[in-house]
């Protein structure tokens, strides 16, 4: 019988694929910012400094070992680009299975 604790566990595993996983996103919406004369650009950059904020945060947690709360860091910059995303300020094409995309 497998320990439920063990498998909820937030491993170091586990926090390199979604820190994988963000920065990948990252690199994505950043092709997809709006044109600079764009009155939604000012916004994108916003997001995108919350963004780069809490991923950075998220390193620097992880380095120290303190996988709660760069796992915590990681799910909140996710929850920038994901609304980014659904807003329309980050432009990621039809890609909804690495993004919330829905009316």
């Amino acid at each position: 019988m497998v320990d439920k604790k063990i498998l909820n566990r937030i491993t170091k595993e586990k926090v390199e694929e979604y820190l994988r996983k963000t920065e990948e996103a990252i690199g994505i919406i950043k092709k997809g910012l709006p044109p600079e004369r764009s009155l939604l650009y000012d916004v994108a950059l916003d997001f995108l400094s919350m963004i780069e904020c809490y991923f950075k945060d998220a390193k620097v947690f992880i380095e120290k070992g303190d996988y709660i709360n760069g796992f915590a860091s990681l799910n909140y910059a996710y929850g920038w680009i994901d609304a980014g995303v659904r807003l329309g300020i980050f432009d990621v094409g039809n890609d909804d299975v690495k993004f919330t995309l829905a009316k």
